[in-house]
């Protein structure tokens, strides 16, 4: 066994951004009187298309009363309005993730990003960061039917890269995309953040892989997220 193609979340993984999205759909949900929580966000909607986010929070009796759901396509666009905005001004490159990748790519890895954001946030970021020249594949939630926590994109990510799941390491931050992951067959890596994100720890994952271990989570000791999934596995150390 050993690993040919390394496919990276985006938000969270190459790019500090999750901030972003809270401070934009807030932003966009503040023209109605509506603010979420960091911790309702954190906990809630954390790694989801803006479409599910909405959805969920129709759930709650007294945000639906104050916007009703045909003005959601309009909340949804303000919210890419506003993240693009965020990313024009603040995305730029990291040498620890640019060195990441020409390290991969150096070493003969395929690479792809398959994030949760629309297609047109997906390139601008990965140009903005400097690294989409390093990337075989970027695809969005546009190229899917359903998104994390599905696992479609990480599937079709494997099927347009030409490697099959026990060949490819998949690196995730929130639960979401971890059960994507989990769901697709492939080996999953868990960080808190990019700063996890380093040429050392990636390396040190794929050679444990290639020496015959079956890599569920990684060996981060920093990395002490517990979650609820699916198939009872909970800790990721």
């Amino acid at each position: 066994m050993s690993i040919e193609a390394v496919v990276f979340d985006m938000d969270g993984v190459l790019i500090d951004a999750r901030d972003w999205h809270y401070q934009a759909m807030n932003r966009a949900l503040g023209l109605f009187g509506v603010k979420i929580s960091m911790a309702d966000h954190l906990a809630r909607y954390d790694g989801l298309p803006t479409k599910r986010k909405l959805e969920i929070l129709s759930e709650d009796e007294g945000i639906a009363s104050l916007v009703p759901r045909g003005l959601y396509p309009f909340i949804a666009e303000m919210k890419q309005r506003y993240t693009a905005e965020i990313v024009h001004t603040k995305c730029r490159p990291v040498f620890k993730q640019e060195y990441l990748l020409a390290k991969l790519h150096a070493s003969g890895y395929k690479m792809a990003v398959a994030s949760n954001s629309i297609r047109n946030t997906v390139e601008t970021m990965m140009n903005l960061a400097g690294l989409s020249g390093f990337l075989d594949v970027m695809l969005s939630n546009e190229d899917v039917s359903n998104p994390k926590p599905a696992p479609d994109i990480y599937m079709l990510a494997m099927r347009m890269l030409g490697v099959q799941p026990q060949n490819t390491l998949i690196i995730e931050d929130n639960e979401n995309g971890i059960k994507a992951a989990l769901a697709s067959g492939a080996h999953v890596m868990a960080v808190n953040d990019p700063s996890d994100v380093s040429w050392p720890n990636v390396l040190e994952m794929i050679t444990s892989i290639d020496q015959g271990g079956r890599q569920k989570y990684n060996g981060l000791r920093n990395v002490n997220k517990i979650i609820n999934l699916n198939n009872g596995c909970q800790k990721f150390q």
